[in-house]
């Protein structure tokens, strides 16, 4: 059976839904190819199954892309939180907003993604699940429907196609690196991919000494490196290594090889803190016990602070200790992958694609979507609006 159409897109997520409903209300006709029995499996863990579905404050500054930094600007700028936040609105979903302008639903993850249905079927796009591609093949630039895409649900003809495969991350939702070998079929760079917003391991040493304090958390300001941006937020200790949202965020400015720097009192001046408790009889270790865990602080200052009164500490020693409470330095062993990341860094490079249209520059009526390409939001709802805004792009063009 042979379906020919306007649009064609691959892959059943946040961004290729949303770039069918913009398409389809624009009276062209589209179909969703899923490969999975069931759509949008990311979005129903997302958010711990509330759905983080935006971030009010999302810029261009939130996200991460080793091209161009003002790549995002133009989707960002033509759908913003404010315009997908009106949609959930009209369709009755209860939110909240948790924390730094992260929007959760109420109730359930489903609710976005029935939302997208409803709106995909309200645009008359259709959908098929259980669809598996088999090759990818255009013709003749100059004919109508050059695309043409063999399934195991028959061959598809189609104007534009749109990738909105989506990346590496969770590979037990499906996950598959599909979307890059197109990029590469039709000569698109790729950015090496690796996973994003992803917990830490420890060193050997570290994992010796720290291992113990699994389940603690502390709140930190992170940083992977000098002109990066910092993170406050809490970190978490785990028998593996480092996680929490502060960890998650500094992960994806982390090279592979990369330190991280960890403020563990943030907002104080860690000279002039000490220096207020030089007039007591306190050690370093009962001075951090006021503020931190008591198996913290005996854990980071065993072999690292003296185990005198403050007052009786030489002053390059003093400065040492300041320097290492606001910028203790990690060396992780690694990340835990693919399995536990939120997202995928890398992807098609921006510099193949036009920012407004999200089509490739050399291979006209070809379109990445979300996250196949090689920009990554931060944690808290900044990947879904980038889902949002880079699907309505493309389907504005379409």
């Amino acid at each position: 059976m042979v379906h020919e159409l306007d649009v064609l897109i691959l892959g059943g997520g946040a961004a290729g839904l949303f770039c069918a409903r913009t398409a389809g209300l624009r009276g062209r006709s589209v179909a969703v190819l899923e490969h999975q029995q069931r759509l949008g499996n990311k979005i129903l863990i997302s958010g711990g199954g509330r759905c983080n579905f935006t971030n009010l404050g999302a810029t261009a500054a939130n996200y991460f892309t080793h091209g161009s930094p003002h790549f995002p600007k133009s989707a960002l700028a033509r759908y913003t939180p404010q315009d997908f936040l009106r949609l959930v609105e009209q369709h009755g979903i209860a939110w909240h907003e948790k924390k730094l302008g992260q929007l959760f639903c109420d109730q359930s993850s489903r609710q976005i993604l029935s939302l997208l249905e409803s709106e995909c079927a309200r645009a008359g796009a259709r959908i098929v699940s259980g669809c598996q591609v088999q090759q990818v093949h255009r013709s003749d630039p100059a004919a109508v429907r050059p695309w043409e895409v063999t399934t195991s649900s028959g061959t598809w003809r189609a104007s534009s196609l749109v990738i909105a495969t989506g990346g590496l991350s969770f590979p037990r939702l499906g996950a598959t690196p599909f979307g890059y070998r197109i990029a590469e079929q039709f000569g698109l760079r790729i950015v090496t991919p690796r996973p994003g917003l992803v917990p830490l391991t420890w060193s050997a040493e570290d994992l010796a000494r720290f291992v113990p304090l699994s389940g603690l958390s502390l709140e930190c300001e992170t940083q992977a490196g000098p002109g990066s941006p910092r993170f406050r937020e809490n970190i978490l200790l785990t028998h593996r290594g480092l996680s929490g949202p502060a960890i998650l965020q500094v992960s994806n400015y982390r090279g592979p090889s990369d330190p991280i720097h960890i403020h563990l009192l943030p907002g104080i001046d860690t000279t002039a803190w000490l220096a207020d408790r030089q007039r007591s009889t306190l050690t370093p270790r009962q001075a951090l016990r006021q503020v931190w865990p008591e198996r913290f602080a005996q854990a980071w200052c065993e072999g690292r602070c003296p185990d005198r009164p403050l007052a009786q500490i030489a002053r390059r020693d003093l400065e040492a200790l300041a320097q290492s409470l606001s910028a203790w330095k990690i060396q992780p062993s690694g990340d835990e992958g693919y399995p536990k990341a939120e997202v995928t860094l890398g992807g098609v490079d921006t510099a193949e694609l036009s920012s407004k249209t999200l089509e490739a520059r050399n291979v006209p009526g070809l379109h990445f979507v979300g996250e196949v390409v090689d920009v990554t939001g931060w944690l808290g709802g900044y990947n879904f609006q980038w889902a949002w805004a880079s699907g309505h792009a493309a389907g504005e063009a379409v």
